[in-house]
């Protein structure tokens, strides 16, 4: 910044913006009322902020260096972040559709909170550009204050001007008695202010003592903090900084976890229950089973080959192993796997049904149709069956075409399309249903009517079905950035510790002829600061009044 210098009758130069002269403490800007007790905040020091005739940069500067715009950016920021607490966020389910889920279960009001983007509050563009304006409104507002507050502090001078030294808030004026020598008052005034804890300052028969400098810094040490912990937060966006999502990992089958090189098996499920004499006599009433134990014993694996190529399998190789359990998560490198939930309902996972002749019970052949990672061709004898379709919960929409309701097995259902003697040149399709049940519900018979006189997909018996008989619900998360989050939170607590239990406090004395002019000055506990200078005073062989400590004028 460049101002204008106005000359102090000191011989000091200072900005015109400066309230007082840097180096006397004279105000130089007169007011009406020029008994006003001193702005002491950076001791007259001109901030940024106050700049005259702003550029469009300085007005950018001011708009992030005003508190009040802080505050309302803060508490926008806080009604945003209530409003991700309506209803459930997207992050805390495992397999759902949001777009109908809110709908459903919320009615209107539910789906208009899932347009509106809210279901994503805390990872939306809008929340981050208020937590990013929050961390720009904290480092402007520290450099606007602390540039001039160091300013201030480090080029203290000892000797003030009497004007400064009587629009203090705390004043105290005395003639010292005539049996008292100047020299002998002053070197008394140092070691009664030095056993208070002062640093003492002396020249030509003034006094500066100052205590508790340090604690000015607490509120900018707080914004530092502050600052930490929201860069901390914010960077959990960067990839591979944060993961947390739910997944289901069925027995024996390794599946892998997102965006990362590694996979997870579930070698074995165990659940142990609660008995009748173990459970709480109100839960044994209800005729309540309380799980007392669920536990998964994890295999974890590193992918060291074809971890990007789809149609091969990916080579793994063992790097831990651990039983999950209820706050016994799996920990390994930034990983962290917890147990969440379990399911014991079987599920379908694979059939190897047979194609047969229905007229002559010719059998083809058999191939193996996994569930959930079915090949797109099978070749059974002469014949060539591709799969154009794979419904995982098969429904009829309202307008009568096939849908998956979810991505979980309920009722899986795969439409082919085969070739192969006695069949047209370009295919027939063939709907098939694994499961009993969905043949009957969904009609296979009458779907395949015409290409089931010719061919016919069915299996044998129940060796040729394999069945999931439990499946575990685990929360895998990675947070890089927690770390970063608590060191925030901590250099943020040291700043308000700072702030709270210290008091800069200043004392400046000046001796005229035997004239004691005292003016003091606290950041807070007025009353505490006065009744310590009187004890002071009173250490000097000075009879003190602590009621006549005090401006006794314009208190504001």
């Amino acid at each position: 910044m460049e101002f204008q210098n106005t000359k102090c009758e000191c011989g000091h130069q200072n900005p015109t913006q400066t309230i007082l002269c840097e180096a006397c403490g004279k105000p130089l800007h007169e007011s009406d009322n020029e008994t006003a007790v001193l702005e002491m905040r950076y001791d007259g020091v001109a901030r940024k902020s106050q700049k005259a005739n702003p550029s469009v940069i300085d007005r950018v500067w001011n708009f992030f260096s005003s508190v009040k715009i802080a505050v309302i950016v803060i508490i926008i920021t806080l009604i945003g972040a209530s409003l991700g607490t309506i209803y459930p966020q997207e992050s805390q389910f495992i397999n759902f559709d949001p777009s109908t889920y809110y709908k459903e279960n919320y009615g209107t009001i539910g789906h208009i909170y899932y347009l509106l983007g809210l279901s994503n509050t805390y990872e939306s563009w809008w929340f981050i550009t208020l937590l990013v304006m929050i961390g720009a409104s904290l480092v402007i507002c520290s450099l606007d204050r602390v540039l001039p507050l160091y300013r201030a502090l480090h080029k203290q001078k000892i000797r003030k001007h009497d004007q400064f030294l009587r629009r203090q808030r705390i004043v105290y004026e005395q003639q010292l008695p005539d049996a008292m020598q100047q020299g002998d008052w002053i070197q008394k005034a140092q070691k009664a202010l030095k056993r208070k804890g002062y640093r003492v300052y002396e020249q030509d028969g003034a006094i500066l003592a100052e205590k508790n400098r340090f604690s000015r810094w607490g509120p900018y040490i707080n914004h530092i903090g502050l600052i930490v912990f929201l860069l901390a937060v914010l960077a959990r966006s960067i990839p591979g900084w944060n993961l947390e999502y739910y997944a289901a990992f069925p027995h024996n089958e390794p599946r892998p976890i997102e965006n990362t090189p590694f996979y997870l098996e579930n070698e074995k499920f165990t659940v142990e229950y609660y008995t009748k004499e173990e459970m709480p006599e109100q839960f044994a009433k209800e005729g309540r089973v309380i799980p007392k134990l669920f536990e998964t014993q994890a295999t974890l694996y590193r992918c060291v080959a074809n971890c990007d190529d789809p149609l091969a399998e990916p080579k793994l190789e063992e790097v831990h192993k651990h039983n999950i359990r209820v706050n016994e998560p799996l920990k390994y490198e930034d990983l962290m796997i917890f147990q969440y939930d379990f399911d014991l309902t079987p599920k379908l996972v694979a059939v190897k049904p047979n194609l047969k002749n229905p007229k002559t019970n010719e059998i083809y052949g058999s191939f193996e149709l996994k569930i959930s990672k079915s090949e797109p061709k099978y070749t059974v004898g002469p014949y060539t069956l591709e799969l154009r379709e794979k419904y995982m919960d098969f429904d009829l929409g309202k307008d009568g075409k096939p849908i998956t309701k979810t991505p979980n097995p309920n009722a899986p259902a795969f439409l082919f399309m085969i070739k192969g003697p006695g069949l047209e040149e370009t295919g027939e399709p063939y709907f098939y249903f694994p499961l009993q049940k969905d043949k009957q519900r969904f009609r296979e018979d009458v779907l395949n009517q015409e290409i089931m006189k010719k061919i016919q997909i069915d299996v044998q018996s129940m060796a040729d079905v394999t069945i999931q008989e439990s499946l575990s619900y685990l929360n895998v998360r990675i947070e890089k950035a927690l770390p970063y989050i608590w060191v925030g939170a901590g250099i943020s607590m040291i700043g308000l510790v700072m702030g709270f239990y210290w008091q800069h406090r200043r004392i400046w004395l000046r001796l005229n002829e035997k004239q004691l002019l005292l003016g003091a000055h606290t950041n807070k506990n007025w009353y505490g600061m006065r009744n310590e200078v009187a004890r002071i005073l009173r250490e000097t062989e000075l009879e003190v009044d602590v009621n006549a400590i005090d401006r006794g004028g314009d208190k504001s």
